[in-house]
């Protein structure tokens, strides 16, 4: 059945006509479509689709530990999910509360569930909780959820006698939350478990079950509601402030406009929500400017390599600079630190929510991003192998090592190209590039001497013949761009290492043909002596 599944969704995401996919479920179904939507959102980065997903969850229970709902975010996926919860159903909140002790209670309301859905009659005649089993099984879920309003859940409560293990569960997404009032959508965590709390101490252990067979009644009544804007009754008046009117609307629609006792602490959980500091609009434009302080950092290493690219030496941009072979060299180091602050300043920006959510889509920033790694990157390569640090930490495409702003910045690039076709992507060049335009060249071309040099030791013939294929594979790769004029002319300096290399590869090749013709020299070879 999920092999199945999954051969279906890629042939949905394979038809050129399919622009958006929506995920739904509801209960331990609406789990399995979060997941479901977490590994197709995966899958579509990695294939750099344009395919939107939403996901749409119904009652599910919760998912992921703190962790989890922050990698979510810091992904930013959160807008990919809904989660519809009614104002009641002891469901989504279940997971607040350890359930190995509610173990039994927790199987017969799955049954209930089940049957139920399958057919209400079915449901009648399901065992029955008792009415001491689901008062157990409701005051439970409202302690832990308490304890998890006030801080995170590890001891909170305990004084009272009520909380003795921390809260593993967090919520992730937007929450919609749904009564016969209205509906009311919130996305931080905090806000969102507090408003569980709230909502469901206006039940009773009785809702709190059957208010989750009743998505399908809370839907039909909202979307009514929003057909019906303005005729609703039991209004109470609204204040002038578009902010406070906000509020109000939002605590009639919450369904607690009735409980004086919650209105307060309902009214302190919605005001949290609201955004401190600057606007995502407002930091973008902030940010324009602070781009502009920066551009003179960028130009100046643009005249370093132009300087490099000229001089006598013919040894180029990348190895100028791993060798400091110019006093300007160490401003240009330190440049580069200048620019490598700014751009993560960005990307912590970006995973804080605190840039427009379509920031990564704009062309200048797309652009800007792109440039600064096309002509930043290989100093950074430089600088690591400078340092020796591939003897210790392994090569610098291996183990993470390279610096996360430039993949973030190679999939916005693969998007733009994705989105907008990018013609001259595809156009011939008639003059070399400016820049590589592979930023992590240079460290291939460290991994292929590598490979030279341990050709020249190796005797084991299986491990030879491993490393003239990566060889040669690196080879017709570096001829493809430089045959599409894909790089950069410091790349084919006389001294570069790229051209020291393919003089290497050179005189190893012609050594390995004499060889090929002469095999009784074979042995003197891999034995380290020198052959005629």
């Amino acid at each position: 059945m999920k092999v199945n599944a999954t051969i279906q969704m890629l042939e949905i995401l394979g038809n050129k006509e399919t622009k958006s996919v929506v995920i739904t479920g509801h209960s331990i179904g609406g789990a399995t479509a979060s997941l479901c939507t977490l590994w197709l959102l995966s899958y579509l980065r990695a294939i750099s689709s344009s395919v939107s997903v939403l996901c749409i969850t119904y009652g599910s229970p919760l998912l992921g530990n703190d962790s989890f709902s922050t990698a979510i975010f810091r992904e930013r996926w959160s807008g990919n999910f809904c989660h519809v919860v009614s104002k009641h159903d002891i469901m989504p909140r279940l997971l607040f509360a350890p359930i190995t002790p509610l173990t039994s209670q927790l199987n017969f309301l799955l049954q209930f569930w089940q049957l139920s859905m399958t057919s209400p009659d079915f449901g009648k005649l399901a065992v029955q909780i008792t009415d001491r089993e689901k008062a157990k099984l409701f005051t439970a879920v409202m302690d832990y959820l308490e304890a998890a309003t006030q801080g995170d859940g590890e001891g909170e409560g305990e004084s009272k006698g009520e909380v003795s293990v921390p809260i593993l569960f967090r919520p992730f997404g937007n929450y919609l939350f749904v009564s016969e009032d209205g509906a009311v959508c919130m996305d931080s965590p905090a806000t969102i478990t507090k408003m569980m709390h709230l909502m469901l101490a206006t039940g009773s252990p009785d809702c709190s079950i059957e208010d989750h067979l009743k998505y399908g009644y809370y839907v039909d009544k909202v979307s009514w509601q929003f057909l019906t804007q303005g005729n609703s009754p039991k209004q109470r008046s609204i204040p002038e402030s578009s902010y406070e009117a906000g509020l109000e609307l939002a605590i009639q629609s919450s369904g607690l406009a009735n409980q004086e006792s919650l209105i307060t602490p309902a009214m302190e959980c919605l005001k949290t929500t609201r955004r401190m500091g600057p606007s995502p609009v407002l930091n973008a434009a902030a940010l324009a400017v602070s781009l502009s302080k920066v551009v003179p950092y960028r130009a100046q290493i643009e005249w370093y390599k132009a300087l490099c690219d000229e001089h006598d030496e013919q040894v180029g941009y990348y190895d100028s600079f791993k060798s400091r072979s110019a006093k300007s060299a160490m401003k240009v180091n330190i440049n580069r630190h200048k620019l490598a602050r700014f751009w993560n300043d960005v990307i912590e920006m970006m995973e804080k929510n605190e840039l427009p959510h379509d920031f990564d889509k704009r062309a200048k920033w797309v652009n800007t991003s792109h440039f600064y790694k096309l002509l930043v990157e290989p100093l950074d390569i430089a600088e690591y192998y400078r340092k020796g640090l591939h003897r210790t930490k392994g090569h610098y495409m291996e183990n993470g090592n390279r610096e996360r702003r430039y993949v973030m910045f190679d999939r916005w690039w693969k998007d733009r190209i994705r989105r907008d076709g990018a013609a001259e992507e595809n156009s011939v060049r008639s003059t070399f590039a400016s820049l590589t335009q592979d930023s992590c060249f240079w460290a291939k071309v460290e991994e292929a001497r590598e490979w030279l040099d341990s050709v020249r030791s190796e005797k084991d013939t299986n491990k030879l013949a491993l490393l003239w294929d990566k060889i040669e594979k690196f080879e017709v790769y570096a001829n493809q761009l430089i045959e599409q004029k894909e790089v950069s002319k410091d790349v084919l300096a006389k001294n570069s290492s790229y051209s020291m290399w393919v003089g290497d590869l050179r005189e190893l090749k012609q050594l390995r043909e004499r060889l090929n013709m002469f095999p009784h020299q074979l042995t003197s070879f891999l034995d380290g002596e020198v052959v005629p």
